[in-house]
C-alpha cells in the first residue's frame, strides 16, 4: 500500500471538471486507489465519491492505492493535482 500527501493549489479546488480529469486518470490504473480529505475516504475512481469530499484550495488531501501499479498511480495522480490551473 503506497500513500502520499498532495495539497490542493487550485482556486477553485478539486470541482466538476478537475475531478472527471482525475477520475478518468484513476480509471487507468488496475489499483484500488483512495482520496482521504480530513475524516472522509472516497474511491478515486468515482466522480461522486470524490465530489462529496468537497475538497478546497489549501486542503492537503492523501491519495492511497494498493496493488499492482500502486506506485505509479499515486505518481500519476500527484503530478496531475499539482498541474491543475484554475
Amino acid at each position: 500500500m503506497t500513500r502520499k500527501d498532495v495539497t490542493i493549489r487550485n482556486e477553485k479546488g478539486l470541482h466538476a471538471r478537475p475531478a472527471t480529469f482525475f477520475i478518468q486518470k484513476a480509471n487507468s490504473y488496475r489499483s484500488s486507489i483512495w482520496v482521504e480529505n480530513s475524516d472522509r475516504t472516497a474511491n478515486a475512481k468515482s466522480l461522486l465519491g470524490v465530489l462529496s469530499l468537497a475538497v478546497s484550495k489549501g486542503d492537503v488531501v492523501t491519495l492511497i492505492a494498493d496493488g499492482a501499479d500502486e506506485e505509479q498511480a499515486i505518481a500519476g495522480l500527484s503530478e496531475l493535482i499539482e498541474g491543475f490551473e484554475d
